[in-house]
């Protein structure tokens, strides 16, 4: 009787979990696609397969969900740009990869950061996020404090992308190619910095 009772519960909370990450994935697709003033309960809970209701029942209110999306959204980044510390090659193509999926919807946060006070703290996030990346994979070849970093970071910035993928019309592998000729010649001009 309690392993049945155990089982229900699991198979309960593992229903929950999942309807929960139904949410979370519709409010993330929808954020790819619209501006945050622009995504209301209704869009959201049509998009996961569930009721407004249900939406609030697993967050509360419109604002708590949109605050487990800010949490859910550092970690999907965090493990898609999980790159080699100092392999320049993989960083670049991890980098790409992840601006060719997410890209759009950096630029279009970007876009409203100025005025909704919630999607200034996300790009906050993202730039604190993306310097960090660059100072761990870099790492090998610039200290944090470096002007190099700073350097490294405009070199793979989603605007760098967006230049020459966008503006450009280049193809992926060429945009690819140019942001490691930039990340290059930086890293090639602080070594030239450093000797006697």
């Amino acid at each position: 009787m309690k392993t049945k009772r155990s089982y229900t519960m699991g198979a309960r909370a593992q229903a929950v979990e999942q309807t929960r990450r139904r949410i979370l994935d519709a409010l993330f697709e929808l954020a790819g696609e619209r501006t945050f003033p622009d995504i209301s309960l209704d869009d959201v809970a049509r998009e996961a397969g569930v009721s407004v209701q249900t939406v609030l029942r697993q967050f509360g209110s419109r604002a708590g969900l949109f605050e487990a999306n800010i949490e859910d959204a550092v970690s999907r980044v965090t493990e898609e740009r999980a790159t080699p510390v100092g392999d320049i090659d993989a960083a670049l193509h991890v980098i790409v990869d992840h601006y060719e999926r997410r890209g759009k919807t950096a630029l279009l946060m970007l876009a409203q950061e100025k005025s909704d006070h919630l999607v200034s703290r996300i790009t906050e996030r993202g730039r604190q996020m993306h310097r960090g990346w660059v100072e761990e994979v870099f790492a090998p070849y610039a200290d944090a404090s470096s002007p190099t970093i700073d350097l490294l970071v405009v070199a793979t910035d989603v605007y760098t992308w967006k230049l020459l993928r966008h503006d450009r019309g280049l193809s992926r592998s060429h945009t690819e190619q140019r942001m490691k000729t930039l990340v290059r010649a930086v890293l090639d001009e602080a070594t030239k910095d450093t000797r006697p």
